[in-house]
């Protein structure tokens, strides 16, 4: 049975895992029933950061355009440009023994591609969520439903994971960004083109 997080309430992952390496983060979501004249498409991603809350390089951001982080503990799955159908609709492949030691957290996010000149925000999703699977067993262990919280935001900041006391936690985060990828990566030190 997986552990049911509110916004804001943390859990530990490996304390009571121990041996926990591989995990898939599953993120789904679904679009409302109104038609804003284009598709949604929702991209996940991976900011990997260092002590000061920022990516310490480029190749810290694990997104569609940069799928597999240099040191493999990373690895995007793949964009899906629809989000249709059930259960994850993007996922995140995380192997905690291959995280550098100068990462102390992976913030995990949801954007929506182009969603300025779409028209679109997260007040026309539903159903958004994230989860933990351990990959050796396909056990799911946490899950968080972000709930309908949104109504103008283009970025959401879901969940991270993080370091503390040599374990990892992790932490539903459930925060909204107006300004899409950009301003994520403006937040997570990245520069934008």
């Amino acid at each position: 049975m997986p552990i049911n997080l509110s916004k804001g309430q943390k859990v530990d992952l490996t304390k009571g895992n121990p041996g926990l390496k591989n995990i898939m983060v599953g993120l789904g979501w679904d679009v409302n029933a109104f038609d804003s004249g284009a598709d949604f498409d929702l991209d996940a991603a991976a900011f990997m950061l260092g002590a000061s809350g920022k990516c310490i390089t480029e190749k810290d951001f694990v997104f569609y355009g940069n799928l597999s982080h240099v040191s493999g503990a990373v690895n995007h799955m793949g964009d899906n440009l629809t989000g249709a159908g059930d259960g994850d609709d993007e996922q995140i492949q995380v192997d905690l023994s291959k995280v550098p030691a100068e990462i102390e957290k992976i913030a995990f996010t949801v954007t929506i591609y182009d969603a300025d000149s779409r028209r679109q925000n997260f007040g026309q999703v539903s159903n958004a969520f994230i989860r933990l699977v351990d990959e050796s067993t396909g056990t799911e262990l946490i899950r968080y439903d972000l709930g309908e919280d949104f109504s103008i935001e283009t970025a959401v900041v879901v969940g991270e994971l993080y370091r503390h006391n040599g374990e990892w936690k992790f932490n539903a985060i459930g925060s909204g960004f107006q300004g899409g990828l950009a301003a994520l990566c403006g937040h997570y030190g990245i520069q934008t083109a």
